[in-house]
């Protein structure tokens, strides 16, 4: 049971519930406790030690129930008698002239012998071991089912079992047409339980698979079907970056140990450093800027990178970002204070999909938000230049970036694209420290990455 159990945290981790050794150690106590003959007191015990959530709980619950799936114990041995009764009766009366079943039988290998004995306990176990035997629980993809069956088929014995067959053709029809019957079930059994250890312990490896191929895939043409497990790769990405930079930033703000006025502070005492003295240094507070073109070229990508950049207020303390077709408006409020789906509906009602007009944007932003770019600010500006053959306005984003820490462009484009048609990616990269191509969500994240690692 422990081994099961060992196997069960590896599935447990594969279907997203994050079990740490104590709570490995702790659920094994509390099974060591329960015991194992009452399913659902053992279910309950599980669930109890080591989901934390109800997300988790659910997803551990239904890897409990595809894990522990068998046939009872005690229906199996009913099963068992009742198939006996059967074949003991259909071996009765066998015709005159040819040998009994059992004769033919007791000269067959042990897994014919099994399989016309219709002894599901036995199948059972001797699938078990072969699963064991094999490493199934090593698999990992979906291509790897037809090697391990016929790994398993090996290992019980299938080679010996044809020979058994082609003989029994000759010999005894009626005998192998039942043995054929309980080979294709065994063959349905075996690939079933691939199947189902794959989905136990090949999660993990098929959704890295599906992530890496979405971090790879174009932003801009990702398919509807597509969309949500995007934003959950983007949050993914989020919460990534956050615990990669939210630690350091914390202990900067606390800043080092000051020895000597430590240990002024605690002469008293022997000083023995009861109280402590640390040298702080004066941070200013980073500020981020984003501009986003929501126009109908560019809405997909801008969706993602405004979810990106507003999942990671635990790192910059400070984020308002702006959204703008022909014109432009603040939508801060909008993305803290509404679910992504309804906000990015919102954003899109009021400004999305229309014709981009840069120069207008930038003058709209001069206007009314200017006084928001301070030397702390960094301006991030997305978007793909292209501003219909209408005043890109490129003197506003000289002067933004003369107040501001410096400006970051991401286009979606590539650069090879950059100052074809109505493109003034040229003029504009004059004026910006940082001009990156942003077309997935791998350079998404490198850019954001870097982006706040300066604050560090």
């Amino acid at each position: 049971m422990q081994e099961n159990l060992h196997r069960f945290f590896r599935a447990a981790r594969g279907a997203g519930v994050h079990v740490s050794p104590a709570e490995s150690i702790d659920a094994m106590r509390a099974v060591a406790s329960v015991g194992v003959a009452d399913r659902t007191v053992l279910r309950d015990s599980l669930l109890l030690t080591l989901a934390k959530s109800e997300d988790e709980k659910k997803a551990l619950g239904a890897c409990f129930d595809l894990f522990f799936a068998h046939v009872d114990p005690a229906q199996a041995e009913a099963s068992d008698e009742t198939q006996d009764a059967a074949s003991n009766e259909a071996q009765a009366a066998p015709p005159s002239g040819q040998p009994s079943d059992a004769d033919t039988s007791a000269e067959l290998g042990p897994l014919a012998q099994m399989l016309l004995a219709q002894n599901t306990a036995d199948v059972s176990a001797a699938i078990a071991n072969a699963s064991s035997a094999v490493g199934l629980s090593e698999i990992r993809y979906f291509t790897q089912r037809g090697l391990y069956s016929s790994r398993m088929l090996e290992t019980m014995g299938i080679q010996r079992l044809r020979d058994d067959l082609d003989r029994l053709t000759e010999t005894n029809p009626g005998l192998a047409e039942r043995l054929q019957a309980g080979l294709d079930g065994l063959r349905d059994t075996v690939r079933d339980t691939v199947a189902q250890a794959l989905a136990l312990y090949g999660r993990e490896e098929t959704e890295n698979l599906r992530h890496e191929i979405l971090r790879n895939a174009q932003l801009s043409r990702i398919e509807p079907r597509q969309v949500e497990a995007m934003r959950a790769l983007i949050r993914q990405i989020a919460r990534r970056l956050r615990e990669r930079y939210a630690k350091p930033r914390k202990r900067q703000r606390r800043g080092h140990l000051d020895v000597r006025r430590t240990l002024r502070r605690n002469a008293a005492w022997g000083s023995v450093p009861f109280l402590t003295a640390w040298k702080r240094r004066h941070r200013d507070r980073p500020k981020i800027v984003a501009l986003c073109d929501v126009s109908g070229s560019v809405a997909r990508v801008s969706d993602f990178f405004l979810l990106l950049i507003h999942s990671l207020h635990d790192v910059v303390s400070d984020v308002r970002s702006f959204a703008f077709s022909g014109h432009l408006i603040e939508v801060s409020e909008i993305l803290e204070q509404k679910p992504a789906e309804e906000a990015m509906a919102e954003i899109m009602h009021k400004v999305g999909f229309g014709s981009s007009d840069y120069g207008s944007s930038l003058v709209d932003f001069e206007k009314q938000f200017m006084a928001s770019v301070t030397p702390q600010t960094t301006v991030i500006v997305l978007g793909d230049a292209r501003s219909n053959k209408l005043d890109p306005r490129a003197d506003i984003l000289k002067a933004i970036s003369e107040r501001a820490k410096r400006v970051v462009w991401l286009n979606p484009e590539g650069r090879v694209t950059w100052g074809w048609g109505d493109s003034e990616m040229p003029r504009y990269q004059t004026f910006c420290n940082v001009v990156r191509p942003c077309a997935t969500a791998q350079q998404l994240e490198r850019a954001v990455s870097d982006i706040v690692s300066a604050y560090q």
